[in-house]
């Protein structure tokens, strides 16, 4: 009996818990974006944005993992349309992707477009968040319409990416999201 009735006040608390945390999953979203941009916008000016894939294969992954030491969240970006497989969203986040595609559909726009709650997932409690990244003009070197695509872009995504689903984006169009986790 006692167990239910710490369990049924640690339930209480989580709303509580979810409005703390949410200000802090918003800070912990934001901070891989915009030095991923940075070093986009380089590479591109260096050598062109066949260049570009080359930072998005390992530096984000990388950026991402340094945030995640940083913060203690877990971080990563998914998309319905994958260009990297390891960027397939999981069932929570393919729910969210597709609830923000219907947002979008019905006008939102796509920069503001946001959800986090907490999961219990596999018996365990977690904070889960998930910021939409619309795609830029930047974006569109590598991944807009087929037609749009240099033939040095083309290259190096068959190369890199034989399965590439990411292709075909316009601005502002919903391009995947970061999806951060904390676990309680």
């Amino acid at each position: 009996m006692k167990k239910i009735a710490v369990a049924a006040a640690l339930l209480a608390t989580l709303p509580a818990l979810a409005d703390d945390l949410l200000p802090e999953a918003r800070k912990v979203a934001t901070m891989v974006p915009p030095k991923l941009l940075a070093v986009l916008t380089t590479e591109i000016e260096k050598g062109g944005p066949e260049g570009a894939i080359g930072v998005c294969r390992e530096k984000a992954p990388a950026m991402a993992k340094a945030a995640s030491e940083q913060t203690g969240w877990s971080i990563r970006r998914v998309s319905l349309n994958n260009r990297n497989p390891k960027a397939v969203p999981d069932a929570w986040e393919r729910a969210v992707l597709e609830d923000f595609d219907r947002r979008s559909a019905a006008g939102e726009s796509p920069a503001t477009l946001e959800k986090g709650e907490m999961v219990t997932e596999e018996g365990r409690q977690s904070y889960r968040y998930m910021k939409a990244l619309p795609t830029l003009d930047l974006c569109l070197k590598c991944h807009g319409p087929q037609a749009a695509l240099s033939p040095a872009v083309k290259a190096k995504l068959a190369e890199l990416y034989p399965q590439d689903k990411a292709t075909g984006y316009s601005v502002g169009q919903i391009r995947g999201a970061m999806t951060i986790r904390k676990p309680l």
